[in-house]
């Protein structure tokens, strides 16, 4: 089911490519998927991991999910889903009020999102300097705001001790980013 899903994603991303770079958008899944499977995360998330994107950003939707990964992994992808009719502010406060209050499922998926951007981020920063705010429909403050807010929110109903290393990594890169 793991190799169907990293499949599925290569194909309904394909010749999509990463907001500031030449890099083929596919990467960004495959690297969520992979912090997802090195916590030793359900099939379930790892496949919703390669997916998470997938009715956001392509032309297929919820269903399509469901009737080749069942209700699970829809379920997971069907969290993570920011509603494009709405604006950057709205989605991004749906994004951290589902961190808040979903289970440890969900906010390992937002997170594993949420982290590998940021690192995307932070190492074109490194490359292109403050021209990199010019790729998003927001600024670095509005960033900093969201990022943040993820990780304010994570914890949200679950000891530290039971959240996954990768949290603690998203947490130290917030702060090192964004101070």
């Amino acid at each position: 089911m793991i190799e169907k899903a990293k499949a599925f994603a290569t194909e309904a991303h394909k010749g999509q490519k990463r907001k500031s770079s030449n890099e083929d958008y596919i990467v960004h899944p495959i690297r969520v998927a992979y912090t997802l499977q090195q916590a030793e995360c359900s099939k379930e998330l790892i496949c919703a991991g390669f997916l998470h994107d997938v009715v956001e950003d392509t032309p297929y939707e919820l269903e399509d999910i469901e009737k080749e990964f069942g209700p699970a992994v829809t379920e997971l992808v069907a969290a993570h889903t920011e509603d494009k009719t709405k604006s950057w502010h709205e989605r991004k406060a749906h994004t951290i009020e589902v961190v808040r209050t979903g289970n440890l499922e969900v906010k390992s998926l937002i997170v594993a999102d949420k982290w590998d951007n940021l690192q995307s981020i932070e190492e074109g920063q490194h490359k292109m300097g403050e021209a990199i705010w010019s790729y998003f429909n927001s600024s670095y403050d509005q960033q900093k705001w969201y990022y943040q807010s993820v990780a304010n929110n994570m914890w949200v109903g679950i000891p530290e001790k039971e959240a996954p290393e990768f949290f603690h990594s998203y947490s130290k890169t917030v702060q090192r980013f964004f101070t």
